[in-house]
Order: structure tokens, then sequence, then C-alpha cells
């Protein structure tokens, strides 16, 4: 008898079944959700605003399930698809799913559209910087406690919810695919926010080189002045803001954030951070140094911002067109500190300052300096690199290498003390147009307590250093005794060396006859003579009483008042008494311009006339 063997059946295959089952049912219910919510609004040619929204707030359990239901024909369609399949099934869930994402666009575009007092960059940067649980992975996983809601401003609220709703519908199109649609309503919708939002701040987008070469300075610095008070809030607020959105909202893909924040932003920050460039490029004058520096110093403050929202290989042009902007503004800063310290040594005027006085030379350029010292963070950047080059000799007793006492010792100190010397140096030369040896000195007295005074009162001293000071008022003090020495040898001179010592009655006559010479020569020349400075006019005119009145009193009493007086000719003689000194000395020195005459005083006590 022959044996016949024959295979068992196999066990059923439970799994496939099971399987096959789970994604039966995936499919019916992406189907119901999808269909439901298609079926109020299926007409293609419904505005997107106009829809019926799955992320209402009163439908927030149904947008879960909405999303999990693609998620889970997102499923069935891979399992379908491996299984090599072109079934009914899988034509049926490809349908779904389109249908689905088409939902999907028009409900990523009515939250970006509608939500914009959510979305704006001042918004989404605040509550971004004070709520990192705004960056959770989806819609789903957004639930927050509810007590620390409660502490949460509306605004803040509100923008995370709408943020977490964008999040959650771009992570399903990309995951399905539709990444392409979904950055085509981000960047369209947003870059014409982002737009908007630099308009508003007052930046203009089509100001280019060659316009901004035509304009009048005056014009141009509104213009400037415009993007200063533009440019911070562009920058922390509306580039940021916006950058924070992107990375929140495309959080799934690396590629497609750094797409969306570049096609968003980019133009609008290569407008914003061209701008400066092309102002440095400009003919370059003394007085646009200020607004440069401006320029300058708003980027400089910026570029760590700058750099930390532009971080994109992407955006790499934006990061170097704010650098060179940088370059060039300091590269025009050196240019013009370079063509004013030319000015200042061809400055060529024959013309002497009345009575000694301040000259305009001295004014300009102090008040230039200590309006460059407001500036010197940003000259220190600017001058750091940039060595000093002395063109000329000048006075060692002006300017000496920097030693271990002095304070002078940062570069843009160093430059700054180098400016003042030049225009001091100046000063010498033009003091020498001065007849008068004694009004030179007085006028180079004046200059000098001016610059001391400027630098006290500014920045220049935290610069220049006590030092500095203590040693140029020194200077002053010297210019003030050689003017002394030189205006009033003569009257020094007529009075005799022992006041009270017995003399014969014609060296007596002698003394008074060139003291009354000597002095009425000097007071004539002298009262449209002037110093400006209160505190040293009071020194000069103290030294000078020190110097002539206890020794002409001294004389006048042993011989004014009673051998001399007895004499007929004692009254045209003796014509001041010590007091009448002291008074027409005290009206020196205010540069008054009057013809300087001297009505005689007499020994009855006549004096000038106040």
């Amino acid at each position: 008898m022959r044996t016949i063997f024959s295979k068992s059946p196999s066990p059923p295959t439970h799994h496939h079944t099971f399987t096959e089952s789970l994604i039966e049912e995936n499919i019916e219910a992406a189907e119901l959700s999808i269909t439901k919510w298609d079926s109020l609004h299926g007409d293609d040619h419904v505005s997107y605003c106009n829809i019926a929204s799955v992320f209402s707030e009163n439908n927030r359990d149904e947008a879960k399930q909405y999303l999990s239901s693609i998620k889970g024909l997102q499923k069935a369609m891979r399992y379908l698809a491996s299984l090599e399949s072109t079934s009914d099934k899988l034509v049926r869930a490809q349908t779904l799913m389109q249908t689905a994402m088409k939902r999907l666009e028009r409900e990523f575009y009515q939250i970006l559209k509608s939500n914009r007092n959510y979305l704006d960059p001042e918004s989404v940067s605040n509550h971004s910087s004070s709520r990192p649980s705004v960056s959770r992975s989806s819609f789903s996983d957004s639930e927050e406690d509810e007590s620390e809601n409660d502490s949460i401003p509306e605004v803040e609220r509100g923008s995370s919810a709408v943020i977490a709703d964008l999040r959650a519908i771009a992570e399903a199109m990309i995951s399905a695919g539709y990444a392409k649609e979904c950055f085509k309503i981000y960047r369209t919708i947003r870059k014409s926010i982002v737009d908007e939002a630099l308009y508003n701040l007052g930046v203009e987008r089509n100001l280019g080189f060659q316009q901004i070469q035509k304009m009048e300075w005056e014009t141009l610095e509104v213009k400037i002045k415009y993007w200063l008070n533009a440019v911070k809030g562009a920058v922390k607020t509306v580039f940021y803001g916006e950058r924070l959105l992107c990375d929140q909202v495309f959080a799934i893909s690396s590629s497609i954030r750094e797409s969306c924040f570049t096609d968003v932003s980019k133009e609008g920050a290569l407008a914003l951070f061209g701008f400066p460039e092309n102002v440095a490029k400009c003919k370059k004058t003394p007085e646009k140094m200020f607004r440069i520096l401006d320029l300058y110093e708003a980027v400089s403050d910026l570029w760590p911002e700058i750099e930390s929202i532009f971080s994109f290989e992407s955006t790499s042009t934006v990061r170097s067109t704010a650098v060179n902007s940088l370059i060039r503004l300091s590269d025009a800063v050196r240019t013009m500190l370079t063509d004013f310290e030319m000015a200042i040594q061809k400055h060529s005027s024959k013309t002497t300052v009345p009575g000694g006085g301040i000259h305009p030379l001295t004014r300009y350029v102090m008040n230039y300096i200590s309006f460059l010292a407001d500036y010197s963070g940003v000259l220190s950047d600017i001058v750091a690199d940039w060595p000093l080059q002395i063109s000329s000799p000048l006075p060692e007793s002006y300017f000496g290498s920097p030693d271990k006492e002095e304070s002078i010792s940062s570069p843009i100190s160093v430059r700054l003390a180098w400016l003042i010397l030049v225009m001091l140096c100046k000063l010498d030369g033009k003091a020498e147009m001065y007849k008068d040896v004694a009004l030179s000195y007085l006028f180079l007295a004046n200059n000098l307590q001016y610059v001391v005074n400027k630098v006290r009162q500014s920045n220049l001293k935290l610069l220049l250093g006590d030092n500095w000071v203590t040693k140029h008022e020194q200077k002053v003090r010297k210019y003030a005794a050689n003017y002394e020495r030189m205006g009033w040898s003569k009257v020094f001179a007529s009075l005799p060396e022992n006041p009270t010592a017995e003399i014969p009655v014609d060296q007596v006559i002698e003394h008074f006859r060139k003291f009354n010479s000597a002095f009425e020569e000097a007071y004539k020349k002298q009262t449209s003579w002037v110093v400006t400075d209160p505190k040293l006019r009071d020194e000069i005119k103290l030294s000078l009483a020190r110097r002539i009145g206890p020794i002409y009193k001294e004389f006048f009493d042993k011989y004014g008042g009673v051998q001399l007086m007895k004499e007929m000719w004692a009254e045209s003689l003796v014509r001041y008494t010590p007091d009448d000194l002291g008074n027409y000395c005290s009206d020196l020195l205010f540069g008054s311009g009057s013809s300087g005459s001297i009505s005689s005083s007499s020994s009855q006590g006549g004096g000038y006339s106040r």
C-alpha cells in the first residue's frame, strides 16, 4: 500500500489580516473626517477666507481628529504602496489625501491672513522671548496647564495658539509631500507683512546709490535720520520676529525654514543694510562726519542680532552687506579725519581777531573734536588699526610719545590729542600776525584757555586725562605771564625798586613822569584787548594789581602827598591815586574798544568817569 504525504494547510496569517483591517479603518476614519469638512465648502472657487475653519476655537477636538486622520491615512498609503499595489484602496486614499491637503492649504492661508494681530513681528518676538513652550512639536501636543494659561496675556495666548495651528498644518502638509504648496502660501502672505512693516518704519526699498549721490545734504540727512529711527525696530522686531515665526512654524524641516525666512526677509534686509553703504560712498565733507558715525554705531550695535538672525547660508549676502557697510563707513570716517586735519593745516586766513580773542578756527575745531569725543566707542574701533602718521615735525613741548605716567594711551585719545596739537601749532602762526608781542601772547592764552575749557566740559577730559589738562593749564599761565611781562614792562620799569628809599626830587619827578607815560600807553592799547574767560581775566588783573599796586602806593604815600603837592606843578605830575589805578585796571581786558582816554584824577581824588 502507497502512503500519500500531503502538506498540512498553513495557519491563517492573522497579522496580515489584522494590518489590513487597521488600514481599512484608517482610510474609513479619514474619509469620514475629510469629507465632512470638505462638504461644507466643496467649491474650489470659494475664497480661502470664507471657509468654516477646522481650527476655530469651537472645533479644537475636531481639528485634532482631522490631523490624526491624516496621519492614519499616510500610514495606510505607505503600507499600500509598499505592496506595490494599484488597488482601489490606494487610489481612494490618494484622493482623500489630495482633498485633505487642499483643505489644509485653505486653513493655512486663512490662519495666516486673518490673524495678523497675533502674527505681527512684535507680538511674535515678545511672546516667543518669554514663552519658549510655543515651539512644541505639533498642534496635538500643545495643551497647557490652565493655571499657567491664566497668567499669560491674551495676545500671547492667542499668538501661541495660532502658531501651534500653523505648525501642525505645516507638519501635516510637509509630511504628505505638499511642502511646495505650504511654502508658497507662507511666502506670499508673510513677505507682504514684512514689507509693509518695513515701509511703516520708514525703510525705503528703491533708494540706490545714484539717487543718494544726487541728493542735497539736507535731504539726505533727513533720510539718514529716518533710517536710524527704523533700523533697530527692523532688526529687533521685524526680522527677529519673522525668524522666530519661521523657526516655529517649520520646525519639522530646516531647509524649508531657511527658504521661507530667506524669501520673506532677504530683499528688505538688503535694502535696509545697503543704505549706509551707499551713503558712505558719497562725497565726504566734515559736516557729514557725525551722521556717518551714527550709521556706523547703529550697524555695529546691531551686529550680534544681524549675525544671529541671518545665520543661514542663503542669507549670507545680508551679513556681508552689513559688514560692507561697516567697512565703507569706517573708510569714510578715516578719510574725513584725514581731510579735517589737512583743512586745519591749510587754514590760510590772515585776519587777526580783534583784541586777541578766540579765533573762529579754535571754536570750530574744538566744537568738532568735542563732538567726536562723544563717539569715542565707535571711533576706537575705527582707528584701532590705523596708526597715526605724523606728516610734519611739531614741537616736542606740545606732543611727545605717551609714557607710563600719561593718560593718553588709546588710539582714539592719541588721535584727538594730535588734532588739537595741529590746531595749536596753527594758532602759533596766527599769533605772529599781531604786531604787538604782548597781544600775541594774550591771543595764545585766550585760545588755549578755550581749548582747556572745552576739554574739561566734554568727554575729551575722559580721553585726554587730568595730566593733559594740567599740562595745558600751565601753558595758559605761561602765556598770561608773558603777556604781563611784555605788555606792562615799561610800567614795571618806571617804578623804583625801593619805593620808600630817599631819592632826590628830580628822580621822584622822573619816576612819576615815566609811570604816567607808561601806564597811559598800556591802558590806551589794552582797553580794546580782551580775555574771554572770566576766571583767567580776574587772575591776570589780580597779578597786575599785586605787581603794580603795592609799590606805587608806597611811592605815592611817600612822595605824592607830602613834598610834591606843595609845588605848583604837583597836580599835573601826580595824576593817579592808588585807588584810581585799581579802577582803571578793573576795566581792562573786556574788549570794550574805547578810545583809551584817561582823565586826570588830581590829588583831590578825581578819577576817570565810570
